[in-house]
């Protein structure tokens, strides 16, 4: 099944301009690697050289912080919506 991919315009260069993209069902790290599949490139920007999600961006599966759930192994249900958000710092 479907998931809908929300890409933040930092990263719109690797999906042609498009914001919202299709993955499939399963874990944030499968999604990952299926939207890199799709768009290559993308992951290395999603994730660090150890293979975790970069500090300062925020991934939500539905409205939770996949931080405050299981990570990269947080589900991913059929026809979810997931959020990568880039952090904003200020003062």
């Amino acid at each position: 099944m479907a998931v809908s991919v929300r890409i933040p315009t930092i990263l719109r260069t690797y999906t042609g301009g498009t914001a919202v993209v299709t993955g499939t069902e399963g874990t944030v790290r499968e999604l990952i690697a299926g939207l890199d599949s799709d768009y290559p490139g993308i992951a290395g920007r999603l994730l660090d050289d150890r293979g975790e999600l970069r500090r300062f961006l925020n991934v939500y599966v539905g409205e939770d912080d996949i931080r405050l759930a299981q990570g990269l192994d947080t589900p991913v249900p059929a026809n979810g919506q997931v959020s990568v958000i880039p952090a904003v710092a200020g003062g």
